[in-house]
């Protein structure tokens, strides 16, 4: 029996490792990404802002835009691209509503939503108004 849970032990730990790797690489791609929109005349306004519906990577003044950035990473943007579903999407657009709404920003504010896709080589494809309006 304590075979068995050493091997949960290691599987929990492995899992755990690689939680944590994502994590780093996910900040990191998202650093990358704020760097990328800064060095493009914007601001950032917020990293990791969060609603009561869930969280949004960056938020970002592009001149007059108000820009909502879901940063995906993976070994080529075809794959990081794919990883964006249709029920993400809305949620991403729900919590964009929040933030609005929390921060008590007119909803006529002009809005964006990009997809910031970042590869292995850590090159950059940024997507503009990437999903529509739900």
């Amino acid at each position: 029996m304590n075979g068995d849970r050493l091997v949960e032990d290691r599987m929990n730990g492995e899992h755990k490792v690689r939680g944590t790797r994502n994590d780093l690489a996910g900040r990191s791609a998202e650093d990358a990404i704020a760097r990328w929109y800064e060095t493009m005349g914007a601001s950032v306004q917020d990293r990791r802002g969060r609603s009561e519906v869930g969280e949004i990577d960056l938020i970002v003044h592009d001149g007059p835009q108000l820009v909502f950035v879901e940063v995906k990473k993976s070994r080529s943007h075809a794959v990081a691209l794919a990883r964006l579903s249709d029920r993400q999407m809305q949620r991403i657009y729900r919590a964009g509503a929040c933030y609005l709404a929390d921060k008590g920003t007119d909803m006529d504010t002009d809005i964006r939503f990009d997809v910031a896709l970042v590869d292995s080589t850590g090159a950059i494809e940024i997507l503009q108004n990437a999903f529509p309006m739900y």
